[in-house]
């Protein structure tokens, strides 16, 4: 069910808040045992504020846009007096004083915290493996993983445990497990949503956003979340325009770049190379303009953000010292040895990893060979999307280079499972909109996933090439049979 449907619904009394979320516990109830989609599920609140929502519509007021709609935040969003701990023991009983900018909006505009998600460990990942509770399983296969570091919140919506659900993108973590668990994940501009009570990890790439079953759930929730917040210096003050009313804008006339370097990318799936040219092709029957553009620079991405992102997350995780708050090793004699200890204990081996090598990019003789070097190349990677944009409306490529893999697929090779972000990565490090849209399956039955880039603050027109593609294709009125998919 839709939120504009559910709407309609609570509006003419034919569903109440409260028999929605019931409706929802008990889907967690009885699948997430084996998805584990979710760290801390929040019944009593959940109930309490549907309550409200079902007092409120039989007063006769006026109902917020969300009003009742069940949703599940990634847990390191800070939600207040529920904890927070980013999958890691170094947060594992961290509970925050004050509520993320925007759960705080979607709980103004009416929605209800059904739980908080399962992640990889402080965002770093794209399987969800790396979380220190256990990693989330895939409802299409549960023998396979969901994506990361979102993998919970696309799972929780995917397996019908939320209607919609938000998650972080830092290198493709929203994007990489919509597609890899068949719903729609988007990363809204670099500033257009604040971060504000998002926990870092590389401040000039994370950017809040959701995930939902359709494009038009998605534009809902951007509605709700988006817009200045003087608390997030990073957040833009630009004015936030009615996603709604794009969707409903035709596509025809509109060109369609289609990247160059991503279908000649090492890695690609032939399956997933097809669909997603049919997908291509869908968007020319509808009477786009199919354009192939190059941005050289596109695959350097990868490389690119291995250096940038483990050194803002160095930086970042700094604060985690055993001192002020999150975990502390009680076995130390100094302080030194105290934090240092706390540290090697409280963080997981991918964390550790990247502080390292984040840590040894920005260190004295090494700054201006990799980090400064990264932050050119960065700004090469923007120049070429600059250029691509002169030519087309709207850029087109495959979201992940594979389907989902199976668990411990890349445990012995960190390098094979970071170039599962090869595709997703270049829009972070220009700050730009995209969008995942499911295009089709594999042959074993597992979901594919479209990617679509416009320009800065340019989500309208995302959007609604999104919901044009989705609402002709119907792919998801075509598929297979699934494990926990509802």
């Amino acid at each position: 069910m839709g939120i504009a449907e559910w709407r309609g619904q609570l509006e003419r009394g034919e569903m109440s808040a409260r028999e929605l979320t019931d409706q929802h516990l008990a889907r967690i109830e009885a699948v997430d045992a084996e998805l584990h989609s979710f760290l801390e599920v929040t019944a009593e609140r959940a109930r309490a504020d549907a309550d409200r929502i079902d007092a409120a519509r039989s007063a006769g007021d006026t109902l917020p846009p969300l009003a009742g709609v069940p949703l599940a935040i990634k847990d390191n969003l800070c939600t207040k007096g529920i904890r927070t701990t980013c999958s890691s023991r170094m947060l594992e009983h961290f509970v925050p004083p004050y509520e993320s900018t925007v759960t705080e909006r979607l709980w103004q505009a009416g929605g209800i915290l059904i739980g908080k998600t399962n992640l990889d460990e402080f965002a770093m990942g794209s399987s969800t493996e790396t979380s220190a509770f256990g990693p989330s399983r895939n409802p299409w296969n549960p023998e396979r993983v969901p994506g990361g570091s979102s993998g919970g919140s696309a799972a929780a919506v995917a397996a019908g445990e939320c209607v919609a659900s938000l998650g972080s993108d830092t290198g493709g973590s929203i994007r990489q497990p919509a597609a890899f668990c068949g719903v729609v994940g988007l990363k809204p501009t670099y500033g257009r949503v604040s971060r504000w009570g998002l926990v870092a990890f590389a401040s000039s790439l994370d950017q809040v956003g959701p995930f939902s079953t359709s494009v038009a759930d998605a534009a809902e929730l951007l509605q709700v979340i988006a817009g200045e917040d003087r608390r997030d210096g990073t957040c833009l003050k630009a004015p936030v325009p009615d996603y709604r009313a794009a969707l409903q804008k035709p596509v025809k006339g509109l060109r369609v770049g289609l990247v160059k370097e991503c279908f000649e990318a090492d890695g690609l799936d032939p399956q997933v190379k097809a669909s997603v040219l049919a997908a291509a092709a869908q968007l020319e029957a509808m009477g786009c303009e199919l354009v192939e553009v190059s941005c050289p620079r596109f695959n350097d991405g990868i490389a690119t953000y291995y250096v940038i992102a483990p050194s803002e997350a160095s930086a970042n995780l700094a604060r985690y010292d055993g001192v002020k708050y999150g975990y502390r090793s009680e076995q130390a004699g100094s302080l030194a040895e105290m934090t240092a200890r706390s540290r090697a204990e409280g963080f997981g081996d991918e964390v550790q990893r990247r502080i390292l090598i984040g840590t040894y990019a920005l260190s004295a003789g090494y700054v201006d060979a990799y980090y400064k070097k990264a932050q050119q190349v960065r700004t090469l990677i923007r120049r070429d999307f600059d250029a691509a944009f002169t030519k087309v409306d709207v850029l087109l490529t495959p979201t992940s280079p594979t389907t989902a893999f199976r668990f411990g697929a890349h445990a012995e090779d960190p390098l094979a499972m970071y170039l599962a972000d090869l595709l997703t990565i270049p829009a972070n490090m220009a700050g730009l909109p995209a969008i995942n849209v499911p295009c089709g399956f594999d042959d074993s039955g597992l979901p594919i996933g479209l990617q679509l880039i416009t320009g800065v603050l340019e989500e309208p027109l995302l959007l609604q090439v999104a919901h044009n593609y989705e609402q002709a294709a119907r792919v998801m009125e075509k598929r297979p049979a699934a494990a926990l998919v509802p």
